[in-house]
């Protein structure tokens, strides 16, 4: 069991950034492919970016690619998603998403076993 605890939202101007931590529970962090999801109402969640358990490999939507960096830091067992250059169209929930068997680095939310329960950004404009 996988316990993941987002935090770091907040409100923003645009063009401004915040950085998203997801502190995760658990010994096995260093074997889980570790992804950031957003989500507004009426809408489906959102794949946003996705790294690899030792890190190496990352994806990113082609929203945020060059301007929300995610990273982890084995040791500390939190993933980190830095957002730059904000836009008010990236004011969503976030969430942070974690799977030991998905492959590819999946952008599809069913494909993750466990979630937090996400943290708000809202870019103001």
């Amino acid at each position: 069991q996988v316990q993941l605890v987002e935090s770091g939202g907040g409100l923003v101007q645009a063009g401004g950034s915040l950085r998203l931590s997801c502190a995760t529970s658990g010994r096995t962090f260093s074997s889980y492919t570790m992804a950031w999801f957003r989500q507004v109402p009426g809408k489906e969640r959102e794949f946003v970016a996705g790294i690899s358990s030792s890190g190496m490999r990352k994806r990113y939507a082609d929203s945020v690619k060059g301007r929300f960096p995610i990273s982890r830091d084995n040791t500390k067992t939190t993933v980190y998603l830095q957002m730059n250059s904000l836009k008010p169209e990236d004011t969503a929930v976030y969430y942070c998403a974690a799977d030991r068997g998905v492959t590819y680095l999946s952008p599809l939310p069913h494909e993750y076993e466990y979630w937090g329960h996400g943290t708000q950004v809202t870019v103001s404009s």
